[in-house]
């Protein structure tokens, strides 16, 4: 029974991550706060990064639907302009949500299991944001150059979105680190 409920913890983001973190914290010379601290600050910071790219494209597709040329898109497009629409509020909805999560955990001591929840959500907030990337390319180089551009285009950032933002990273994670680094020290 305790061995099932720890897999629980463990999976749930509980101990698994904060002994992650005191791992990361005694190789890097840091206390335990300062780690959960520092990591903190890192994904804050990339969520700004991701926000300020979802409020602009989220902000257009608002303000394109009440344009006059939006009444003459095709079908395609209607369909392609309401994907695009729904993966940017899913991102923003996806993005946002490790505030409301800071704000119903915060002086809970957490942190720990806020940054492995945020993280997660980053990760799939910016699988949704590539998505509608691609989704806005696609609509506007094809109602601008036609539909077989629009596509390439669309295809084309989706391409190099996942090959940077996924497969670059999953690929760089499977390297083996230098010689001269010290193997035993967390790159975090």
């Amino acid at each position: 029974m305790d061995a099932a409920r720890a897999g629980t913890r463990r999976r749930r983001g509980g101990r698994s991550d904060r002994s992650a973190a005191a791992r990361t914290a005694r190789a890097r010379g840091e206390t335990l706060d300062q780690v959960l601290d520092r990591n903190l600050a890192e994904l804050l910071q990339e969520l700004r990064v991701a926000i300020t790219g979802v409020q602009v494209l989220f902000a257009f597709l608002l303000g394109l639907a009440f344009t006059q040329r939006f009444t003459e898109l095709d079908d395609f497009e209607l369909a392609v302009y309401t994907v695009t629409l729904l993966a940017t509020a899913l991102a923003t909805v996806v993005l946002i949500a490790p505030v409301s999560f800071h704000r119903l955990v915060f002086r809970r001591r957490r942190k720990a299991v806020l940054i492995a929840v945020a993280d997660r959500l980053l990760l799939v907030g910016l699988a949704l944001l590539v998505l509608a990337i691609s989704g806005g390319v696609l609509l506007i180089l094809g109602v601008v150059l036609g539909r077989g551009p629009g596509v390439a285009g669309g295809a084309s950032v989706l391409l190099v979105g996942v090959l940077t933002w996924y497969g670059l990273p999953l690929w760089a994670r499977g390297v083996r680190p230098d010689p001269d680094e010290d193997e035993d020290r967390p790159a975090d």
